[in-house]
């Protein structure tokens, strides 16, 4: 399978997960319509025909089963991948992930790993009803012993989940809902890996730092093409990895540029924003030129689709913040 496609994510994602399955027997897919539907958003199509019922199994709609069963096969040797049909739904499966999942290193002093990773969609923008559009990632940042992925284009979710997959211990998968089928890239089918717990640097620049993950990433970039036309060379990096946090890469922008805009979907409170705000405070304070701003969305539930696009941070937000940040002002 070394064909060089033109994917959007979903199918950069079902890539990815033929790929680790024909390269190590021990991963195995699991979640709620995963195998006879192929997924609510047919990221798993193909699985079960290819790999059987053993690998590819379909669950009861029950995800504290789906996260605890997990767990189990994770401790016994296996690599389950778990699907959450949406992250609205996966509270449920919070106790298995926290008390269970991130610790089962620490209470077996090793002895033990959790090599599971748990996907699901993330983020609004599909005109989705309640729980089908949450940004709630700061819960599992905040939880030591869980990675925290986002991918931000096919490319690099091909490459974040075999990474992913191959990690010993868990990693909670967020895939932005709304650029599963918004954007193609070509994506070769080599089996490489990208890094975990990396920045990737999408744009260069000397004047600003902007900030962002997941679909935020598609109008920072475009904030930042206006940005440059109004002549501010904005820097933009995807953050990519929300747990644990390249810092290096962020503080050396920060410091090269004196100016720092975060942009995030999830709401402002307590958000990831805040995190690498204190961060770069604490470190990359002599070179700040100017207060760091933060774009996000709202402290408010997520809003149904008649008021949706209110709540996402927009192109226009995020010019304005880049603006007040070079003026030296605040919002």
């Amino acid at each position: 399978m070394s064909e060089d496609k033109s994917l959007c994510m979903v199918e950069a994602i079902n890539l990815a997960l033929h790929r680790a399955m024909q390269d190590d027997p021990d991963v195995v897919v699991l979640g709620e319509d995963v195998a006879g539907n192929g997924g609510v958003f047919r990221a798993t199509v193909g699985l079960h025909e290819r790999f059987g019922f053993r690998r590819v199994m379909d669950t009861p709609l029950a995800e504290t089963l789906i996260a605890g069963i997990s767990v189990g096969m994770a401790a016994q040797g296996l690599k389950p991948v778990a699907e959450i049909q949406f992250m609205g739904f996966i509270y449920a499966g919070m106790e298995q992930l926290i008390s269970h999942a991130s610790r089962l290193r620490s209470r077996t002093r090793s002895r033990l790993s959790c090599p599971m990773v748990v996907r699901t969609p993330h983020g609004a923008g599909i005109h989705a009803p309640e729980h089908h559009g949450e940004s709630t990632e700061a819960l599992f940042a905040h939880i030591p012993g869980l990675r925290v992925v986002i991918p931000s284009s096919p490319r690099r979710a091909y490459g974040l989940l075999l990474a992913a997959i191959a990690d010993p211990d868990p990693v909670i998968f967020l895939e932005p809902t709304r650029l599963y089928r918004s954007v193609q890239q070509r994506v070769p089918d080599e089996g490489k890996a990208l890094p975990l717990d990396s920045c990737f640097t999408l744009r260069e620049g000397q004047d600003l730092t902007l900030i962002s993950w997941g679909a935020a990433l598609k109008e920072t970039l475009e904030a930042a093409a206006l940005l440059a036309e109004q002549g501010v060379d904005a820097e933009v990096i995807d953050v990519a990895c929300l747990k644990p946090l390249d810092s290096q890469t962020l503080i050396a922008s920060v410091s090269k540029t004196g100016h720092c805009v975060i942009v995030h979907e999830a709401a402002r409170s307590y958000g990831p924003g805040a995190e690498i705000a204190a961060l770069l405070q604490e470190h990359a304070w002599q070179a700040l030129r100017a207060p760091i701003l933060r774009v996000t969305g709202l402290d408010c539930v997520i809003p149904y689709a008649r008021q949706e696009l209110a709540y996402l941070p927009d192109v226009q937000s995020i010019c304005q913040a880049a603006r007040a940040v070079m003026n030296g002002e605040q919002l």
